[in-house]
């Protein structure tokens, strides 16, 4: 077993970014999946660069659809840096898969035979402070009594071990169906879209933490929402998602 050390070295950012704090939308965003840098202690993991430009290292596209959304509805938006293969801030510390030894069909090396003590330090320095801003700012809201609407923000891959993936949008919710409804019928309106419902993913108290522990156990008003990487792979397919989403997720929430 490796020796365990610091991870984070002090010229290294810390796992959390918080855009517009303070923004008056009730929509209050996060982005799990925003960033795919590893620390450098950790090297590449043993993955190559082109693996780690692939999905298994990030949400590609995710954080600048964010970004523009943020600055669309003036929401606060809450963003983490490192890559899932670091350790993904939307799975339970607990599961294995929050630190992955294989993502997809790619193994990785650089998270084979952890020990105890390197898994519990990435919880620690990159899965904790990412997890204890996040309820720091939603804490803010609910103490100055302000309506918070939670929007997760991720992307897929349109093909997955050689399936294509059709919808153009996924929309995903577990206990708490209200805004995903909602925004689901208004997509299906705008007449270019196939529109996953909880697809292609699920949410679930073991694969998923955002919505199980920032949503539905704070009784949030919530929704994520998966966006197909194809169609934000450039500013001009994130922007024109932006403003999308900027113009249906308020009406949505009306007809709560």
């Amino acid at each position: 077993m490796r020796k365990a050390q610091g991870l984070l070295a002090e010229n290294e950012p810390g796992p959390v970014i918080v855009t517009r704090p303070e923004g008056a939308s009730p929509f209050f965003l996060t982005c799990d999946h925003a960033g795919q840098r590893i620390p450098s202690v950790l090297g590449d993991l043993g993955v190559s660069e082109a693996e780690r430009q692939r999905h298994i290292a990030w949400d590609i596209g995710s954080a600048a659809v964010a970004h523009h959304l943020s600055a669309l509805l003036d929401a606060c938006l809450v963003e983490q840096v490192y890559s899932r293969l670091v350790i993904d801030c939307n799975r339970d510390p607990s599961v294995p898969s929050s630190i992955p030894v294989v993502s997809e069909c790619t193994t990785i090396p650089g998270n084979i035979g952890l020990s105890e003590a390197e898994r519990a330090r990435r919880v620690r320095e990159i899965f904790e402070p990412y997890q204890a801003r996040t309820r720091a700012e939603l804490d803010h809201r609910q103490s100055a009594g302000r309506e918070t609407v939670l929007v997760a923000i991720h992307s897929f891959t349109p093909i997955f071990k050689g399936d294509h993936r059709p919808w153009h949008v996924g929309v995903l919710y577990h206990r708490d169906d209200r805004l995903a409804h909602a925004l689901m019928d208004l997509f299906g309106r705008e007449g270019d879209l196939i529109v996953g419902d909880n697809e292609p993913y699920q949410v679930s108290d073991e694969m998923d933490y955002g919505i199980p522990v920032h949503g539905e156990k704070r009784g949030l008003v919530h929704v994520e929402l998966e966006l197909r990487q194809d169609l934000i792979a450039n500013d001009e397919g994130q922007k024109a998602w932006a403003e999308r989403l900027a113009r249906l997720l308020p009406q949505a929430r009306e007809r709560l």
